[in-house]
């Protein structure tokens, strides 16, 4: 039953839940966590662990991907962002890492105004290639038809079309829209698309023949999507309505299943195993990415949409000046020496599911939830 609240006369809210709001309830059986699995996998990609990284220049570089892809995730480089826009932004990467806040949003507007140049797109993907990393490139939907002939043509594996809300069906009077059925119907490796926030958008994207969708909006601390435009997600509700989608286009096709990326919220492992339970197969990770050593903006963090020329959304995060960074290691598979859930994220995941008693993601998507 949709738990529905009258605003007023005439106007009706539905209740959503955020992911503070659920808790697992264990079986009657627990596991050894030694017979557990995180792994996942995409088309034919297969990935350790359920991670896959927000295209932030602040967490992302093609060494840090390669990485991320080493410890079992998967790495997203944003192909409109600094390293593909300058030959060495390390400078100007190491700038970012020491601005003031009220100075920052302004200098990020700057250094994001010069020019995307398609040459640096070939020579990232090379790199993460000739190292052996799982390529993944991210395009916002209104750049798709400009950028992805080059960013295919440069080998890429996965392609990562996002925005704050991607939707099936973009309506202009201007500008001729991506038809995004259209568009994957012609390609032949694995697209994700989103961010979306309800069953309807999920279904729709799921029907465009995307790989996976991307349910969420990127919202954390730092986020000011929810003032700026006034939306925002109460992401375990989200992740349950595309899980829903997901059910009902799985017997719409006979079998096809899409995977779900949660993006937002996700700060510990905790909230990785919540956003696990409420239906997702992956995580979006953003700023918690921020406090790994291989991190090229050395702890400050800011998402990929904070540096809109006209309509910025996401604030300024500095680096700490006593930052404790640790590797991304350390971060993702431990050993974690402190208690909050914010180091060992999928060892943490690993032994909720232990104690849950399933061994493996799709068994733990299956859990009982209490709301608190």
């Amino acid at each position: 039953m949709r738990d529905v609240v009258e605003i007023g006369k005439g106007k009706s809210a539905r209740r959503g839940f955020e992911l503070s709001e659920v808790s697992l309830v264990p079986s009657r059986r627990t596991r050894d966590v030694d017979d557990v699995s995180t792994a996942w996998q995409l088309d034919a990609y297969q990935f350790g662990i359920p991670c896959v990284a927000h295209p932030s220049d602040a967490t992302m570089s093609p060494e840090s991907a390669i990485e991320l892809s080493r410890q079992g995730g998967l790495g997203v480089l944003n192909a409109e962002g600094l390293w593909c826009r300058y030959e060495d932004p390390t400078p100007v990467l190491a700038e970012l890492a020491g601005l003031s806040d009220d100075a920052a949003t302004a200098r990020l507007q700057e250094v994001y105004a010069e020019p995307i140049k398609p040459s640096l797109i070939t020579e990232r993907v090379k790199q993460m290639r000739d190292a052996g990393a799982t390529v993944s490139v991210r395009v916002s939907p209104q750049h798709t038809i400009a950028l992805s002939p080059v960013v295919l043509d440069a080998g890429v594996d996965v392609l990562v079309i996002q925005g704050t809300l991607v939707s099936a069906e973009h309506v202009s009077t201007g500008d001729e829209p991506l038809n995004l059925k259209e568009f994957i119907a012609d390609l032949d490796l694995p697209v994700v698309v989103g961010g979306c926030t309800n069953y309807t958008t999920a279904l729709h994207l799921m029907r465009t023949g995307a790989a996976g969708v991307i349910v969420g909006v990127g919202a954390d601390l730092w986020s000011t999507t929810g003032d700026v435009l006034g939306i925002s997600v109460p992401m375990a509700s989200a992740i349950a309505d595309a899980a829903a989608a997901r059910r009902d286009y799985l017997d719409e096709t006979g079998g096809r299943y899409v995977h779900l990326i949660a993006d937002g919220d996700i700060e510990s492992s905790g909230d990785i195993a919540k956003a696990v339970a409420c239906g997702a197969d992956a995580v979006m990770l953003g700023g918690v990415l921020a406090e790994a050593a291989e991190a090229p903006a050395g702890g400050a963090w800011w998402h990929s949409a904070a540096s809109h020329p006209k309509l910025p959304r996401g604030m300024y995060r500095p680096a700490e000046e006593d930052r404790d960074a640790v590797s991304m290691e350390t971060l993702l598979h431990g050993p974690s020496h402190e208690p909050y859930g914010n180091h060992n994220l999928f060892g943490g995941l690993r032994r909720s599911m232990a104690k849950c008693g399933y061994s493996n993601l799709k068994e733990f998507q299956k859990v009982e939830l209490t709301v608190s």
